[in-house]
């Protein structure tokens, strides 16, 4: 599992400020998004992020107060 994320700049323009299609904009959406989502994919499979739950749980359990006992009479 690799954590280098490459970010790269979609240059769009034909040097004069102008898009050539939008076309190229539609496919440099998709690139931006398919980028977020090996990210988002890469941090799901970090065992860190999976332990969060089991995590959680142990301190609720630490942190609850712990029911008294009635009394028997």
């Amino acid at each position: 599992m690799s954590n280098s994320f490459q970010y790269h700049e979609w240059n769009l323009d034909d040097g004069k400020g102008n898009i050539s299609t939008w076309e190229q904009v539609s496919i440099a959406v998709l690139m931006d998004i398919r980028r977020e989502f090996v990210m988002l994919n890469t941090l799901l499979q970090c065992p860190h992020f999976l332990a969060i739950p089991q995590q959680l749980k142990r301190i609720a359990m630490n942190t609850t107060k712990k029911r008294k006992k009635k009394a028997t009479r």
